[in-house]
C-alpha cells in the first residue's frame, strides 16, 4: 500500500500519514455514494437541516483542536486559525438557512387548465477536491450545499490538510448524517482522475491551480457532466485619490499577507493614485515592518511559514525575476530573523518601479508579495486592473460610491469590493472568470450549479 505524508512547515516534521485508497475501497465508496443518495434526496428538507445544523454544532464544538491542526498542518499563525472554524460555520449556516427558499418549486404563473413549475432535481454523486490554503472554507461551499440540495457528496483533500476532511466526516457522523451520503478518499493524483471519469460521479468541484483545472477538464471531458473550477488569481485594487488613506493601508497590507499570502483572492497587484502613491508606500512600508515571521503556534506571531520549503523556493524566484527585471525590493529579508532560504519561513516583500511585463504583475505569487504602481486616472487604472489572465476578485478604496459601481462595471472579475478585499460574504456567488474558472459556489445561485431544473407540465382537464 502507498503511503502519503504530511510534512508540516512549522518544523519540517511528518505530522500525518496517511494510506491512500485501494481500487476496492475506491469503488466501495462510489457504489456505497451511489446507493445512500437514493435515499438521502427523499429525506425532507427539514430533517436535512436539522443534520447540518448538528454538523454545525459538533464542529463548533471541536473548534480548538480544529484550529490547532491548522496550524501545524499549513502554517496559519494559531492566533488566526480559529477565524477559519468561524467563517465556516457561517457559510454553513447560511447555506442551510437559505436552502428551502433557494430550492423551492418555482412557479412559472397560472394557465387554464394546466399546473406548469420548475422543480430543482439534485445532481447525484458530488465529487469535491479541496485545497490546503483554506481547507474547512474551500470544502464547505460545496459540501453542505450539496447535501442540503440531495446529493451525497465524495471528499478528496490536499495531501497537507488531510485531517480536514477527516473532521468533516467525524462531523457529519456525530450528526446523524446517513451511511454512505459522505465520505473522504485519500488519493493519488491519477486516482482522483479515475473517480472524475467514473460514470457515478455527477459533478466535481475542484479548488486549486490553472494547470489542475485543466486536468479536471481533460478527466471530465468525456462525460456530459458539470464541473466548478475555482482556479486562483493575482488580484487587483485601486486607491484611488479621495481614498481613506489610512484605511487603504490597514486593509491592503492585510488583504496581501494574511495566511502568508496564500489566498487564491489575495491582494497582488496595487495600483495608487499619483497623489496618494507616496504616502501609500511610506505607510505599506511601516506597517509591513512590524509583522513578527515566525513558528505560527506562538502567541505573538502575526505571520506565520509558506506551505513547504518548494513554494518559498517558488516565491523567492519570482521575486527575483522581478527584481532582475528592473523592480526594486523594498523589504530586507535579514529584518525578518525567521526569514531563512531553505526553508518555509519567508519574509513579507513588496515590489516598486514594477510593470505588466513583470512576474509580480501577470503571474500566481502564492506567498505575501505585491507589486505597486502609480496611475493618473481612474480609466489608467481600469486597463491595468484588466490586464490580466485572471478575474476573482478586484478592489477599489475610495468615498464615492457611484463612482465605485461605474468603475466596477467596467473591471472583468467575479466578485468587486469596494473598501475591503478578501473576503467571502455567503450571500454572494463565489465565481471567477477567465483563468480563475467557471461555476459558482455559495449564496442562492450557488444551489442552481449543484441541481438541475426538471420541468413540470400538467394538463388538469382533457
Amino acid at each position: 500500500m502507498t503511503s502519503q505524508l504530511t510534512i508540516s512547515p512549522v518544523d519540517g516534521r511528518v505530522y500525518v500519514e496517511r494510506t491512500l485508497a485501494t481500487p476496492v475501497q475506491i469503488e466501495a465508496a462510489i457504489e456505497s455514494a451511489r446507493l445512500a443518495q437514493r435515499v438521502w434526496r427523499n429525506v425532507t428538507m427539514a430533517e436535512r437541516a436539522a443534520i447540518l445544523s448538528r454538523f454545525c454544532d459538533a464542529f463548533e464544538s471541536h473548534g480548538d483542536a480544529i484550529a490547532e491542526e491548522l496550524s501545524w498542518q499549513m502554517g496559519r499563525p494559531l492566533r488566526y486559525a480559529p477565524s477559519e472554524v468561524r467563517g465556516t460555520l457561517e457559510r454553513a449556516r447560511h447555506m442551510i438557512t437559505i436552502a428551502p427558499a433557494a430550492l423551492a418549486d418555482i412557479d412559472v404563473g397560472p394557465k387554464a387548465g394546466f399546473h406548469r413549475f420548475l422543480r430543482r432535481e439534485p445532481l447525484g454523486v458530488v465529487f469535491t477536491v479541496a485545497a490546503w490554503n483554506y481547507p474547512y472554507l474551500i470544502a464547505v461551499n460545496s459540501v453542505v450545499p450539496a447535501l442540503m440540495a440531495g446529493n451525497v457528496v465524495v471528499l478528496k483533500h490536499s495531501a497537507q490538510t488531510p485531517l480536514c476532511a477527516e473532521r468533516f466526516e467525524e462531523c457529519l457522523r456525530e450528526a446523524g448524517l446517513p451511511e454512505g451520503a459522505f465520505q473522504t478518499l485519500h488519493l493519488s493524483h491519477a486516482d482522483t482522475e479515475r473517480v472524475i471519469g467514473d460514470s457515478r460521479v455527477d459533478f466535481v468541484a475542484f479548488t486549486g491551480s490553472v494547470a489542475g483545472g485543466h486536468a479536471v477538464q481533460r478527466a471530465a471531458a468525456g462525460r456530459f457532466i458539470g464541473t466548478g473550477l475555482e482556479l486562483g488569481g493575482c488580484d487587483p485594487a485601486y486607491v484611488r485619490h479621495d481614498a481613506n488613506l489610512v484605511h487603504a493601508i490597514e486593509n491592503l497590507v492585510d488583504g496581501a499577507y494574511f495566511n502568508s499570502g496564500q489566498s487564491c483572492c489575495g491582494i497582488q497587484r496595487v495600483y495608487v493614485h499619483e497623489h496618494l502613491y507616496e504616502a501609500f508606500v511610506e505607510g505599506w512600508v511601516e506597517l509591513t515592518r512590524k509583522y513578527t515571521l515566525g513558528n505560527p503556534l506562538d502567541p505573538e506571531t502575526t505571520l506565520g511559514p509558506v506551505v513547504r520549503t518548494a513554494a518559498a523556493d517558488e516565491i523567492r524566484r519570482q521575486v527575483a525575476a522581478t527584481v532582475a527585471a528592473g523592480a526594486r525590493a523594498v523589504i530586507d529579508e535579514k529584518q525578518f530573523a525567521a526569514s531563512k532560504p531553505g526553508t518555509p519561513y519567508l519574509a513579507p516583500q513588496v515590489l516598486l518601479g514594477v510593470d505588466h511585463t513583470m512576474p509580480v504583475m501577470q503571474e500566481e505569487i502564492f506567498g505575501p508579495v505585491a507589486g505597486i504602481m502609480k496611475v493618473r486616472s481612474d480609466a489608467e487604472a481600469v486597463r491595468l486592473m484588466n490586464d490580466s489572465a485572471f478575474g476573482l476578485t478586484a478592489a477599489i478604496w475610495t468615498a464615492d460610491e457611484e463612482a465605485a459601481l461605474a468603475i466596477g462595471d467596467q473591471v472583468q472579475t467575479g466578485t468587486w469590493f469596494m473598501n475591503r478585499c478578501d473576503y467571502l460574504d455567503p450571500a454572494l456567488a463565489w465565481v471567477g472568470v477567465k483563468d480563475s474558472g467557471r461555476g459558482c459556489t455559495l449564496s442562492s445561485v450557488g444551489y442552481e450549479h449543484l441541481t438541475r431544473p426538471k420541468s413540470f407540465h400538467l394538463r388538469l382537464k382533457i
